[in-house]
C-alpha cells in the first residue's frame, strides 16, 4: 500500500492511486477521492506551473492534516498525494482520498483536506506565461472555505 502522505515531481495516475487506496481500506463503507488539474487561473496562456515547497516541512505539516482529518471524520483511511515542480497544464496536480463507514464523513474528510491544501499547506506557486512569471497570492474563496471547519462544522 503507497504511503498515505507523497509530496513527488513525478506523473501519477490517479485510477491508479485510487484503486490502490481503496484495495487497503477495511472496514469502510465508503470512498471518495478528488483530483486537482493544473489550470490556467488567471491569464489564459499559461505555459507552467511552478511549485515550490520544504521538503520535511510540508510533509510534516500534510501529515499533520492527515491525521486531524482521521479523528474529526472518523476516517478509516485518509491518502494525500501532492506534486511539485513544473506541471503543465491539464496535469494532475495532487489527489485526496478518504475512507468512511458512511459517505458522509468520507465526503467531509475530503473537503477538509481540500480547503486546509489550497490556503495552509505550504506550497508556493508560480504562473509562467509568455508574458513572464508571477506568484500565486491566496484568494478569498480558500480562506472563507477554510474558515467553516473552525467554526463547529
Amino acid at each position: 500500500m503507497p504511503e498515505p502522505v507523497r509530496v513527488q515531481s513525478a506523473p501519477f495516475d490517479m485510477g491508479a492511486e485510487l484503486n490502490a487506496f481503496a484495495a487497503g481500506v477495511t472496514g469502510a463503507g465508503a470512498v471518495v477521492s478528488f483530483s486537482g488539474i493544473t489550470r490556467d487561473i488567471a491569464t489564459g496562456d499559461l505555459e507552467v506551473m511552478e511549485i515550490e515547497h520544504f521538503p520535511g516541512m510540508t510533509e510534516k505539516a500534510l501529515t499533520g492534516i492527515r491525521a486531524q482529518a482521521m479523528e474529526r471524520f472518523g476516517l478509516a483511511d485518509a491518502m494525500i498525494l501532492h506534486r511539485y515542480g513544473p506541471l503543465k497544464p491539464a496535469e494532475p496536480i495532487m489527489m485526496v482520498a478518504t475512507a468512511a463507514r458512511h459517505r458522509a464523513d468520507a465526503f467531509a474528510g475530503a473537503e477538509f483536506l481540500m480547503d486546509y491544501l489550497k490556503s495552509r499547506a505550504p506550497f508556493w506557486k508560480k504562473e509562467v506565461t509568455a508574458a513572464g512569471a508571477a506568484w500565486v497570492e491566496a484568494r478569498t474563496e480558500d480562506e472563507d472555505a477554510l474558515s467553516r471547519w473552525s467554526a463547529g462544522d
